[in-house]
């Protein structure tokens, strides 16, 4: 058995990394906000991995044991608003928000990784 590939850890390894490219997308939206021209991104992945979270699922307090990992997370571009003279349409306040909810998801996520390796340490150590 493979401590590290339950599929707890792998939803919660994907959902890192979902998060990672949020992270990644808000930083350029935020280091392009006097770019003319520039359309700000969106990250579609919390839906994409909720959904396949819950694809498998009859009763939403069941539990899926599924091996499939969550279909591919991806960056789109929010073309239909303008909010700049120059074409530009990045607003700094929702970039800041949306950077901080991510934060705090992300922060969330590694407490519950780090649980679970707090756990697998306990069983290591014989319950010590």
């Amino acid at each position: 058995m493979d401590l590290f590939s339950s599929p707890v850890m792998r939803n919660l390894e994907m959902a890192l990394d979902g998060s990672a490219l949020k992270q990644k997308t808000i930083s350029n939206n935020l280091a392009n906000v006097d770019t003319p021209g520039y359309k700000a991104k969106e990250t579609v992945f919390k839906q994409e991995f909720d959904r396949s979270l819950n694809a498998n699922q009859t009763d939403k307090r069941h539990v899926s044991f599924s091996t499939q990992t969550p279909s591919s997370f991806y960056v789109k571009e929010q073309g239909n608003t303008t909010m700049n003279h120059n074409g530009n349409n990045v607003d700094v306040d929702k970039e800041m928000a949306e950077l901080a909810k991510n934060q705090l998801y992300y922060q969330t996520l590694v407490q519950r990784i780090n649980g679970k390796f707090s756990s697998i340490k306990m069983v290591v150590k014989g319950g010590r």
